[in-house]
């Protein structure tokens, strides 16, 4: 009879576990919405990005970390909304990386857009 208590038991805090895990464990959307955080930032300093753009990428990152708040709001980010937020970074990760390589640069941070020099 114990040990039937013990597998009771055993199984309910097993699912109890992947219930938790499976509520806020977006480590892994965190961490890479960091990192694209940091390529904005790193864009604006070197000048890579003007401040329109960066201002326009960051805009775009507020509305995912929104996103990623609506998914945790009933305690479970389902396996659809996971995948929707992964899309939704991978597209800003392309965004991101399509602003700094268009050739619109502000090297010496003044706000306005330095063309290259015609020949």
């Amino acid at each position: 009879m114990k040990s039937i208590g013990y597998v009771v038991a055993g199984a309910l805090v097993w699912s109890l576990a992947g219930v938790a895990a499976a509520q806020s464990n977006t480590a892994g959307l965190d961490q890479r919405q960091a990192n694209q955080a940091r390529r904005i930032d790193q864009g604006q300093a070197s000048g890579q990005l003007t401040p329109k753009e960066a201002k326009r990428l960051d805009r775009q990152e507020n509305r995912i970390e929104r996103m990623e708040s609506r998914a945790k709001a009933d305690g479970v980010v389902t396996p659809r909304e996971r995948a929707h937020l992964a899309r939704a970074q991978t597209r800003e990760s392309q965004r991101i990386a399509r602003q700094k390589h268009d050739r619109q640069h502000d090297f010496n941070h003044d706000g306005r857009v330095d063309r290259p020099h015609r020949r």
